[in-house]
Parts: C-alpha cells; sequence; structure tokens
C-alpha cells in the first residue's frame, strides 16, 4: 500500500484520539452500523481531500464500512494531525498522503496521489481535488502544480479522459468549495453531479456556527495566549461561520466589530448587537482580527499600515488568500518566528503586526478544528451525500445539487435521539390544516 505521512510510529497515539472523537460522534456510529451490514458502496473508489483530524478518520471508517475504496490527502497544508493520518494507515489500511506543515508542492504532489486512485466517488473541502481533476481534462496546464501537470501530460489522451469518466459524482464540504465548483456550473465546465454538503442545514448552521466559531477561538488562544476579554475583536464575514465568531468573542468579552459587503448581514449583525464599518476604519482600533469572507485580500496592505502595534491577525476562511501577507511584506522591515503559529512583522514604522498560523486555517493550524459532536452531522451528511450519488447519479445532471432534505432530517432526527430529546409530532387534523388552502380562521 502506497502512502507518504510523517511517521507510522505516531498510530497509537492517533488510535486513541480517533476514539475519543467517536465517542461524540453517535450519528456517524449508527449510519457506519448500518453501511457494514449493507455495503452501498462496494465496488467503488473513493479519493477524500479533506482536514486529516480525528474527526475525518471516523468518516473515513464508515465510508470503508459501507465498501468503499478510500484513499485520503490533505485539503489544507497545515491541517494534518500526524498521529491521525498514521493511525489510519497502519490500524485501517488507508493510503493517506498528508503531512502537517508540507510545502506547497508535497500538498499537490498528495493531491496527485489520490487522483491516481482513479475514484468514482470525489470527497472534497475546498474543490482542489475536482479543480485538478477538471484542469487535466480541460489541458489547462498553467493552472496546474507543475507535478501534477508534469504526471498528467505524461498520460494519453484516453488516460486524461479516463481520469473524468470514471467519476459518477461527488461531495464538497465547504463554503469556498461550493463557490468554485457553482463557478464552474455556470462556466459549463463541470463533468459530474456534487453535492454541496455544506448547504445541510445540519452542517452549516452547527459546523460552521458553533464549530468554527468555538474552535477559532480555541486555535487563536492557544496560538497567542493572550486575554480576550476587554480587546476589540474585528470579524471580517457575517455569515454563518463569522456570525460563530462573533459570537464567540463577544461570550469571552471581547468588543467585537464587524466588515461585511452584504448589507442585510451587515444589518443583521447591527440587530445582532454588533458594531459595524468597513475594515479600514477598523484597522486602527482592533486588537485582533480574523477573516472568514472566502475572497481575496480582505484584509490588505493599506488596512495593515493601518493597524496598531501589537495588532494579531489571522484568518478561518478555507484558503491563505484572505490576508495580503505579501502587501504586508512590504511595509516590513524585518520578520521572526516569535512562537509556534505566530510570525512577528516588524514594519519600517517601528509597529509589530502578528500573524497567527501562516494565514491558514487558524482553528486547524495552532487547535484541532471543530469539536467531534458537530463534525458528527457534518460528516454524516458526507456519508449519507455519498450513497446518494452511488445510488442515483444517473438521474443527475452536470450540476450542484443540495443535500436531500430527507437525508438532511434523518441527521436531525438521529442526532436528538442520541441527545436523548423527544418532539412533538403533528396530529392528523394540524397536518390537515397545514396543507390545507381551504381552512381559515
Amino acid at each position: 500500500m502506497d502512502y507518504d505521512i510523517k511517521d507510522l510510529s505516531l498510530a497509537a497515539a492517533g488510535r486513541l484520539r480517533i476514539e475519543w472523537a467517536g465517542m461524540s460522534m453517535p450519528v456517524l456510529a449508527k449510519i457506519r452500523e448500518r453501511f457494514a451490514a449493507e455495503k452501498p458502496l462496494a465496488g467503488l473508489r473513493l479519493s477524500a481531500c479533506l482536514h486529516v483530524t480525528t474527526e475525518t478518520a471516523g468518516l473515513v471508517k464508515t465510508l470503508k464500512a459501507g465498501g468503499a475504496e478510500v484513499a485520503v490527502c490533505a485539503s489544507n497544508p497545515l491541517s494534518t494531525q500526524d498521529d491521525v493520518a498514521a493511525s489510519l494507515v497502519a490500524d485501517d489500511e488507508v493510503p493517506v498522503f498528508a503531512i502537517k506543515g508540507e510545502d506547497h508542492a508535497t500538498y499537490y504532489s498528495h493531491i496527485l496521489s489520490a487522483l491516481k486512485h482513479r475514484p468514482h466517488l470525489t470527497m472534497d473541502d475546498g474543490a482542489d481535488l475536482v479543480s485538478s481533476l477538471h484542469f487535466i481534462a480541460l489541458h489547462k496546464w498553467g493552472e496546474l502544480e507543475p507535478t501534477v501537470a508534469k504526471w498528467a501530460q505524461g498520460l494519453s489522451e484516453a488516460e486524461q479522459k479516463s481520469l473524468l469518466a470514471e467519476v459518477v459524482g461527488g461531495t464538497e464540504e465547504t463554503t469556498t468549495g461550493v463557490i468554485r465548483l457553482r463557478s464552474m456550473e455556470r462556466d459549463g465546465v463541470l463533468q459530474f453531479p456534487v453535492i454541496s454538503v455544506n448547504d445541510a442545514n445540519t452542517k452549516h448552521l452547527f459546523d460552521n456556527r458553533y464549530g468554527t466559531g468555538q474552535s477559532t477561538l480555541d486555535g487563536i488562544i492557544r496560538a497567542t495566549n493572550r486575554l480576550v476579554a476587554g480587546s476589540v475583536f474585528v470579524v471580517s464575514g457575517y455569515g454563518w461561520c463569522g456570525r460563530g465568531v462573533a459570537a464567540r468573542a463577544k461570550g469571552h468579552g471581547a468588543h467585537v466589530i464587524v466588515c461585511e459587503v452584504d448589507p442585510l448581514r451587515a444589518l443583521e449583525a447591527v440587530m445582532d448587537g454588533f458594531q459595524v464599518m468597513p475594515i479600514a476604519q477598523a484597522a486602527p482600533l482592533g486588537n485582533f482580527f480574523c477573516t472568514l469572507t472566502g475572497d481575496i485580500n480582505v484584509i490588505r496592505k493599506e488596512h495593515f499600515a493601518l493597524m496598531r502595534d501589537g495588532a494579531m491577525v489571522s484568518n478561518s476562511g478555507h484558503f491563505d488568500v484572505e490576508l495580503d501577507l505579501p502587501g504586508l511584506a512590504e511595509l516590513t522591515e524585518s520578520r521572526r518566528a516569535i512562537r509556534p503559529f505566530v510570525e512577528e512583522f516588524r514594519l519600517k514604522t517601528g509597529k509589530r503586526i502578528y500573524v497567527l498560523g501562516e494565514g491558514r486555517l487558524i482553528n486547524l493550524a495552532a487547535a484541532e478544528g471543530h469539536p467531534s459532536s458537530v463534525m458528527d452531522m457534518s460528516f454524516a451528511n458526507q456519508a449519507l451525500s455519498a450513497e446518494y450519488m452511488a445510488k442515483r447519479h444517473k438521474e443527475l445532471e452536470r450540476k450542484v445539487y443540495p443535500v436531500p432534505k430527507a437525508i438532511d432530517e434523518e441527521i436531525a432526527r438521529l442526532k436528538l435521539e442520541a441527545m436523548g430529546v423527544e418532539i412533538d409530532t403533528l396530529t392528523e387534523e394540524q397536518a390537515a390544516y397545514l396543507s390545507s388552502w381551504e381552512m381559515g380562521t
């Protein structure tokens, strides 16, 4: 079995951490039990480009229980938990290609390894795997990392086409990836159907808000050991992730400022009790900054120049493009790593700005990512969406689809059951009333 991880001897530690996370993932456990009996993914190769964490291990075990042949690569160079990767290889015989801190070339060579698995199903977090497949199919060699491009160009035309031809469908985990996939659909280049797991209510209402909210603050505090109470905390982006971070920062005692471009979200932030202003006005005020927009250069050179001495800047959006670090470098006289995941930029003016986690996902770079209890629902969506795609892909067009409502509701039902929570059911009279147009007052 081919694999590329940091150290296989870490497997024992990873095994214990996977077990610990699994205690808070009862929904996925129920699905795994059914998958083991029914084998809905039997005979299918599945390539997963995900954050290699304890929770992801639970998903991989579930997919394998369902009969899938799974290969895993990292969806972010800093998000891999090396002991988890080792356990998946040693204990579950899963080919894993992921090392925490891997450089750009290694990151894409690992995606290449997942592509060599020749998947029938893809499972992405950020759409790097899917976009690489499409760049090969469209011969957009300049868009590919050189290692991947060289390998793909060495294939025959038929082999290049077969890479995509064997894929029947995929799933996508995160907002950034969904944005990319919808752009591909709009441009008419998407070659197979993809289910947007991110759009499931049991995903974004919980994972994005509560998971990102808690884990982002966890990452910032672990990296800096600074007190949040009494500080000014600037949140760029008030989607579900931004809502979660703003709420948790407020809960820690910070004064929270929200920066937004969407008038409805900005209005919601005001009504939620936060101060709203443009980033140019917030830049001189903040002690902590965190971007969660999915867009590029949200905090730019001119904003860094306005920041106070000691400002701490982080990102919890998927890619490391939200902070204009090249622009910051132009203002910088010297830089040094002062703590793990904290780099000091001393500006020519003498001010110091601290960038956390290289501008990558701070909740995974400096902490452990989302709590397992919320990933229980997110990865239940992934597992059931993979099953749905395996069974129904012939009925689907080359589009991005939402998670079927029945799956979303089943996951919510299973989660409530696991929590010991009971809810009401409609009486026949109530159901008839809600479905009738004749009945009034």
